[in-house]
Protein backbone atom coordinates (compact mmCIF):
# COMPACT_ATOMS: atom_id res chain seq x y z
CA UNK A 1 0.00 0.00 0.00
CA UNK A 2 1.27 3.48 -0.88
CA UNK A 3 0.69 6.99 0.39
CA UNK A 4 0.08 9.68 -2.22
CA UNK A 5 3.75 10.76 -2.03
CA UNK A 6 4.94 7.23 -2.88
CA UNK A 7 5.83 6.12 0.65
CA UNK A 8 5.10 2.41 1.05
CA UNK A 9 3.24 1.27 4.18
CA UNK A 10 3.30 -2.37 5.31
CA UNK A 11 2.03 -4.43 8.23
CA UNK A 12 3.94 -7.02 10.27
CA UNK A 13 1.72 -9.90 11.28
CA UNK A 14 3.30 -10.99 14.56
CA UNK A 15 4.69 -7.68 15.86
CA UNK A 16 1.43 -5.80 15.06
CA UNK A 17 3.59 -2.94 13.81
CA UNK A 18 2.87 -0.68 10.87
CA UNK A 19 6.00 0.44 9.02
CA UNK A 20 6.79 2.92 6.30
CA UNK A 21 9.40 2.44 3.58
CA UNK A 22 10.84 5.61 2.15
CA UNK A 23 14.12 5.98 0.25
CA UNK A 24 14.96 2.36 1.02
CA UNK A 25 14.61 2.80 4.79
CA UNK A 26 12.00 1.05 6.95
CA UNK A 27 10.62 3.02 9.91
CA UNK A 28 8.10 1.91 12.53
CA UNK A 29 5.05 4.20 12.48
CA UNK A 30 3.16 2.59 15.34
CA UNK A 31 1.57 -0.57 16.70
CA UNK A 32 -2.07 -1.61 16.37
CA UNK A 33 -3.65 -2.37 19.75
CA UNK A 34 -5.38 -5.63 20.70
CA UNK A 35 -3.75 -7.75 17.99
CA UNK A 36 -3.50 -11.40 19.08
CA UNK A 37 -1.02 -13.08 16.71
CA UNK A 38 -0.83 -16.83 16.26
CA UNK A 39 -0.63 -19.20 13.32
CA UNK A 40 -1.90 -17.25 10.30
CA UNK A 41 -3.55 -14.61 12.48
CA UNK A 42 -2.25 -11.23 13.59
CA UNK A 43 -2.02 -7.84 11.91
CA UNK A 44 -2.98 -8.60 8.30
CA UNK A 45 -4.23 -6.34 5.49
CA UNK A 46 -4.06 -2.56 5.26
CA UNK A 47 -6.07 -0.14 3.13
CA UNK A 48 -5.98 3.61 2.67
CA UNK A 49 -9.16 5.67 2.61
CA UNK A 50 -10.01 6.91 -0.90
CA UNK A 51 -10.26 10.37 0.69
CA UNK A 52 -7.00 9.98 2.63
CA UNK A 53 -5.66 13.44 1.88
CA UNK A 54 -8.75 14.87 3.59
CA UNK A 55 -9.50 12.32 6.35
CA UNK A 56 -6.12 10.54 6.98
CA UNK A 57 -7.80 7.18 7.70
CA UNK A 58 -5.73 4.00 7.53
CA UNK A 59 -7.74 0.75 7.78
CA UNK A 60 -6.38 -2.51 9.19
CA UNK A 61 -7.70 -6.09 9.34
CA UNK A 62 -6.44 -7.93 12.42
CA UNK A 63 -6.96 -10.95 14.63
CA UNK A 64 -8.02 -10.21 18.20
CA UNK A 65 -8.35 -12.61 21.12
CA UNK A 66 -11.90 -13.48 20.04
CA UNK A 67 -12.36 -12.77 16.32
CA UNK A 68 -11.05 -10.98 13.24
CA UNK A 69 -11.77 -7.27 13.10
CA UNK A 70 -11.35 -4.13 11.02
CA UNK A 71 -10.21 -0.90 12.63
CA UNK A 72 -9.32 2.50 11.30
CA UNK A 73 -6.83 5.00 12.69
CA UNK A 74 -5.48 8.39 11.68
CA UNK A 75 -2.13 8.33 9.91
CA UNK A 76 -0.71 11.81 10.40
CA UNK A 77 2.48 13.44 9.15
CA UNK A 78 4.13 16.34 10.93
CA UNK A 79 5.97 19.24 9.33
CA UNK A 80 9.21 17.27 9.41
CA UNK A 81 7.71 14.36 7.48
CA UNK A 82 7.45 11.99 10.48
CA UNK A 83 4.44 9.68 10.32
CA UNK A 84 2.46 8.70 13.42
CA UNK A 85 -0.43 6.30 13.99
CA UNK A 86 -3.46 7.33 16.01
CA UNK A 87 -5.73 5.28 18.25
CA UNK A 88 -7.56 2.40 16.56
CA UNK A 89 -11.34 2.58 16.19
CA UNK A 90 -12.96 -0.82 15.52
CA UNK A 91 -15.59 -0.41 12.80
CA UNK A 92 -16.40 -4.07 12.05
CA UNK A 93 -15.97 -7.27 14.07
CA UNK A 94 -17.22 -10.84 14.39
CA UNK A 95 -15.31 -12.42 11.52
CA UNK A 96 -14.34 -15.90 12.75
CA UNK A 97 -10.71 -16.62 13.68
CA UNK A 98 -8.65 -19.80 13.77
CA UNK A 99 -5.00 -20.81 13.58
CA UNK A 100 -5.39 -20.87 9.78
CA UNK A 101 -7.78 -19.54 7.10
CA UNK A 102 -8.22 -16.03 8.52
CA UNK A 103 -8.35 -14.26 5.16
CA UNK A 104 -7.29 -10.69 5.84
CA UNK A 105 -7.11 -8.74 2.58
CA UNK A 106 -8.96 -5.41 2.52
CA UNK A 107 -9.16 -2.90 -0.29
CA UNK A 108 -11.32 0.03 -1.34
CA UNK A 109 -13.04 -0.45 -4.68
CA UNK A 110 -13.71 2.08 -7.45
CA UNK A 111 -17.15 2.60 -5.88
CA UNK A 112 -15.62 3.90 -2.65
CA UNK A 113 -16.67 0.90 -0.56
CA UNK A 114 -14.37 -1.37 1.45
CA UNK A 115 -14.05 -4.96 0.21
CA UNK A 116 -12.94 -7.62 2.68
CA UNK A 117 -11.65 -11.14 1.96
CA UNK A 118 -12.34 -13.61 4.77
CA UNK A 119 -11.38 -17.25 5.29
CA UNK A 120 -13.55 -20.15 6.41
CA UNK A 121 -11.59 -20.33 9.71
CA UNK A 122 -11.75 -24.13 9.43
CA UNK A 123 -15.54 -23.94 9.79
CA UNK A 124 -16.65 -25.62 6.60
CA UNK A 125 -20.32 -24.86 7.23
CA UNK A 126 -19.76 -21.09 6.98
CA UNK A 127 -18.87 -20.45 3.30
CA UNK A 128 -22.28 -21.63 2.05
CA UNK A 129 -24.21 -19.75 4.77
CA UNK A 130 -24.89 -16.21 3.56
CA UNK A 131 -25.67 -15.11 7.13
CA UNK A 132 -22.16 -16.07 8.29
CA UNK A 133 -19.01 -13.98 7.74
CA UNK A 134 -16.48 -16.76 7.12
CA UNK A 135 -15.50 -17.75 3.56
CA UNK A 136 -16.77 -14.56 1.97
CA UNK A 137 -16.00 -11.34 0.23
CA UNK A 138 -17.71 -8.58 2.20
CA UNK A 139 -18.58 -5.06 1.02
CA UNK A 140 -18.77 -2.31 3.63
CA UNK A 141 -19.15 1.44 3.89
CA UNK A 142 -16.11 3.32 5.21
CA UNK A 143 -17.90 3.38 8.59
CA UNK A 144 -18.19 -0.42 8.66
CA UNK A 145 -21.86 -0.93 7.74
CA UNK A 146 -23.20 -3.16 4.94
CA UNK A 147 -22.81 -1.20 1.72
CA UNK A 148 -25.99 -0.16 -0.12
CA UNK A 149 -26.82 -2.38 -3.06
CA UNK A 150 -25.30 -5.54 -1.57
CA UNK A 151 -26.89 -8.68 -3.09
CA UNK A 152 -28.44 -10.00 0.16
CA UNK A 153 -30.00 -6.79 1.43
CA UNK A 154 -28.79 -5.30 4.71
CA UNK A 155 -26.00 -7.84 4.86
CA UNK A 156 -22.24 -7.29 4.32
CA UNK A 157 -21.86 -10.42 2.14
CA UNK A 158 -20.95 -9.68 -1.49
CA UNK A 159 -19.95 -13.19 -2.66
CA UNK A 160 -19.71 -16.56 -0.92
CA UNK A 161 -18.44 -20.11 -1.17
CA UNK A 162 -14.81 -19.06 -0.66
CA UNK A 163 -12.15 -21.00 1.25
CA UNK A 164 -9.52 -18.37 2.02
CA UNK A 165 -9.49 -15.17 -0.04
CA UNK A 166 -6.01 -13.63 -0.28
CA UNK A 167 -6.01 -10.94 -2.97
CA UNK A 168 -8.47 -8.36 -4.35
CA UNK A 169 -8.00 -6.17 -7.43
CA UNK A 170 -10.06 -4.43 -10.12
CA UNK A 171 -9.41 -4.35 -13.84
CA UNK A 172 -9.74 -1.27 -16.04
CA UNK A 173 -13.45 -1.95 -16.56
CA UNK A 174 -14.14 -2.10 -12.82
CA UNK A 175 -14.46 -5.90 -12.60
CA UNK A 176 -13.34 -7.41 -9.29
CA UNK A 177 -10.90 -10.33 -9.31
CA UNK A 178 -9.78 -12.37 -6.30
CA UNK A 179 -6.99 -14.86 -5.61
CA UNK A 180 -7.77 -17.75 -3.27
CA UNK A 181 -6.09 -20.71 -1.62
CA UNK A 182 -7.37 -24.17 -2.49
CA UNK A 183 -6.94 -27.11 -0.09
CA UNK A 184 -4.16 -29.48 -1.29
CA UNK A 185 -5.25 -28.84 -4.92
CA UNK A 186 -6.81 -26.14 -7.06
CA UNK A 187 -5.62 -22.68 -6.09
CA UNK A 188 -7.79 -20.13 -7.88
CA UNK A 189 -8.08 -16.78 -9.61
CA UNK A 190 -11.75 -15.79 -9.65
CA UNK A 191 -13.81 -13.12 -11.39
CA UNK A 192 -16.24 -11.97 -8.72
CA UNK A 193 -19.96 -11.58 -9.38
CA UNK A 194 -22.22 -9.94 -6.77
CA UNK A 195 -24.10 -12.72 -4.98
CA UNK A 196 -22.00 -15.40 -6.69
CA UNK A 197 -21.37 -18.81 -5.13
CA UNK A 198 -17.78 -20.00 -5.70
CA UNK A 199 -18.41 -23.52 -4.49
CA UNK A 200 -16.37 -24.21 -1.36
CA UNK A 201 -16.50 -26.70 0.28
CA UNK A 202 -18.67 -28.50 -2.29
CA UNK A 203 -16.16 -28.05 -5.14
CA UNK A 204 -12.79 -26.50 -5.93
CA UNK A 205 -11.38 -25.16 -9.18
CA UNK A 206 -13.55 -25.23 -12.30
CA UNK A 207 -15.62 -28.45 -12.40
CA UNK A 208 -18.53 -26.88 -14.30
CA UNK A 209 -21.09 -27.62 -11.58
CA UNK A 210 -24.49 -26.06 -12.22
CA UNK A 211 -25.22 -23.09 -9.96
CA UNK A 212 -21.58 -22.63 -8.91
CA UNK A 213 -19.05 -20.25 -10.45
CA UNK A 214 -15.86 -21.74 -11.89
CA UNK A 215 -12.47 -20.19 -11.29
CA UNK A 216 -10.98 -18.40 -14.31
CA UNK A 217 -7.51 -19.82 -13.53
CA UNK A 218 -6.81 -23.03 -11.61
CA UNK A 219 -3.38 -24.07 -10.38
CA UNK A 220 -3.87 -27.82 -9.75
CA UNK A 221 -0.66 -28.07 -7.72
CA UNK A 222 -0.54 -25.79 -4.68
CA UNK A 223 3.24 -26.29 -4.61
CA UNK A 224 3.37 -24.00 -7.67
CA UNK A 225 1.05 -21.32 -6.35
CA UNK A 226 -0.76 -20.57 -3.06
CA UNK A 227 -1.59 -17.19 -4.63
CA UNK A 228 -1.56 -14.30 -2.19
CA UNK A 229 -1.66 -10.55 -2.94
CA UNK A 230 -3.09 -9.44 -6.29
CA UNK A 231 -2.62 -6.39 -8.50
CA UNK A 232 -3.86 -5.73 -12.03
CA UNK A 233 -1.70 -3.52 -14.27
CA UNK A 234 -2.30 -2.89 -17.98
CA UNK A 235 -4.56 -5.92 -18.38
CA UNK A 236 -2.30 -8.34 -16.52
CA UNK A 237 -3.13 -9.82 -13.11
CA UNK A 238 0.00 -10.23 -10.98
CA UNK A 239 -0.17 -12.47 -7.91
CA UNK A 240 2.57 -13.46 -5.50
CA UNK A 241 2.86 -17.16 -4.74
CA UNK A 242 3.71 -18.37 -1.24
CA UNK A 243 4.43 -22.09 -1.59
CA UNK A 244 5.21 -21.54 -5.28
CA UNK A 245 7.79 -18.85 -4.50
CA UNK A 246 7.25 -17.00 -7.76
CA UNK A 247 5.34 -14.12 -9.29
CA UNK A 248 2.52 -15.19 -11.57
CA UNK A 249 1.39 -12.92 -14.41
CA UNK A 250 -2.02 -13.73 -15.89
CA UNK A 251 -3.15 -11.88 -19.05
CA UNK A 252 -6.78 -10.80 -18.88
CA UNK A 253 -9.10 -10.31 -21.83
CA UNK A 254 -12.45 -8.99 -20.69
CA UNK A 255 -13.96 -11.68 -18.48
CA UNK A 256 -11.45 -14.30 -19.62
CA UNK A 257 -8.01 -15.13 -18.27
CA UNK A 258 -5.11 -16.49 -20.30
CA UNK A 259 -2.24 -18.81 -19.46
CA UNK A 260 -0.25 -17.78 -16.36
CA UNK A 261 3.45 -17.01 -16.80
CA UNK A 262 5.89 -17.37 -13.88
CA UNK A 263 8.69 -14.96 -12.95
CA UNK A 264 11.43 -15.06 -10.27
CA UNK A 265 10.78 -18.75 -9.54
CA UNK A 266 12.65 -19.68 -6.37
CA UNK A 267 14.67 -16.46 -6.32
CA UNK A 268 13.07 -14.51 -3.48
CA UNK A 269 11.19 -17.07 -1.38
CA UNK A 270 7.56 -16.68 -0.39
CA UNK A 271 5.93 -13.75 -2.20
CA UNK A 272 3.18 -12.28 -0.06
CA UNK A 273 1.87 -9.20 -1.82
CA UNK A 274 1.99 -7.20 -5.04
CA UNK A 275 1.22 -3.48 -5.32
CA UNK A 276 1.52 -0.77 -7.93
CA UNK A 277 3.30 2.36 -6.74
CA UNK A 278 2.17 5.87 -7.74
CA UNK A 279 5.10 6.06 -10.20
CA UNK A 280 3.80 2.95 -12.01
CA UNK A 281 6.37 0.47 -10.68
CA UNK A 282 5.25 -2.92 -9.39
CA UNK A 283 6.48 -3.77 -5.90
CA UNK A 284 6.56 -7.31 -4.53
CA UNK A 285 6.65 -8.11 -0.82
CA UNK A 286 8.52 -11.20 0.38
CA UNK A 287 8.22 -12.72 3.84
CA UNK A 288 10.96 -15.34 3.66
CA UNK A 289 11.17 -15.84 7.40
CA UNK A 290 7.43 -15.48 7.92
CA UNK A 291 7.47 -12.62 8.92
CA UNK A 292 10.86 -11.74 10.45
CA UNK A 293 12.35 -10.62 7.16
CA UNK A 294 10.71 -8.47 4.51
CA UNK A 295 12.13 -7.50 1.13
CA UNK A 296 10.54 -5.06 -1.30
CA UNK A 297 11.43 -5.61 -4.95
CA UNK A 298 11.00 -3.12 -7.78
CA UNK A 299 9.80 -5.68 -10.31
CA UNK A 300 9.09 -3.36 -13.22
CA UNK A 301 7.52 -0.13 -14.34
Amino acid sequence: MFLPDGTAVISERDSAQVKSIRDGQATTIGEVADVDPGGEGGLLGLALSPAFQADQWLYAYFTSASDNRIARMRLAEDAGGTLSLGEAEVIFSGMPKASTHNGGRIRFGPDGFLYVGTGDSQRREQPQDTTALGGKILRLTPEGRPAPGNPFGDNPVYSYGHRNVQGLAWDSEGRLWASEFGPDVDDELNLITPGGNYGWPTVTGAPGRNGLIDAKVVWPSTSEASPSGLEIVDGVAYTGALRGQRLWAVPLNGESAGTPVAYFTGQYGRLRDVARAPDGAIWVLSNNRNPDFALILRAGS
